[in-house]
């Protein structure tokens, strides 16, 4: 069983936030941007652990998604990432089942955008794939993000209604808006 270690931004120390860059810049080669990092900091990590050493990341971060007329209160899943020869060991699974759990505490919605090789991975947990139009709230307006249609998952949360097939919209940042 992986071991899964969980702490805020803040009560992470600079060996281990040196360490969960490192790994997921190893693991996204050179896709993992300064701004994708910034992304996966402020909020709660998962970090997996095997045998002592660091094979896993994962993060939960607030942001707000506009959905039938409301701003959602949604934990987006930022940074999953595990060593390639410690996958398949239940270490991602560990990870965003810490995390969902956050989500289902503190969040009317989880929300993350998925790469292609990992949307399986993210259905098999219940995660749902949007199937609306995605649409990002940026400093010259809405502006919509067709790129990413087909690549959000939402993790519902009791209680909250969602109609997939909808539009989806987020808050503006810096690099990938989704």
């Amino acid at each position: 069983m992986p071991e899964v270690r969980t702490a805020h931004t803040a009560d992470l120390d600079a060996a281990a936030l040196a360490a969960a860059r490192g790994l997921l810049d190893r693991v996204f080669e050179d896709e993992m941007t300064d701004n994708d990092w910034e992304h996966a900091l402020g909020g709660i990590h998962a970090l997996s652990y095997e045998d002592g050493e660091l094979v896993g990341h994962a993060s939960v971060i607030q942001r707000r998604l506009l959905h039938g007329g409301r701003a959602l209160r949604a934990g987006y899943v930022e940074g999953v990432a595990v060593l390639a020869d410690r996958r398949r060991a239940g270490h991602g699974r560990a990870m965003m089942g810490a995390l969902e759990r956050v989500i289902r505490g503190a969040y009317e919605i989880g929300a993350l955008g998925a790469t292609d090789e990992a949307a399986a991975f993210y259905t098999a947990l219940g995660w749902e794939l949007w199937r609306g139009p995605s649409y990002a709230l940026t400093p010259d307006g809405i502006v919509r993000t067709a790129d990413d249609d087909g690549a959000i998952y939402v993790l519902p949360v009791e209680g909250v209604p969602l109609v997939l097939s909808a539009e989806l919209t987020c808050d503006w940042r810096e690099g990938d808006v989704w």
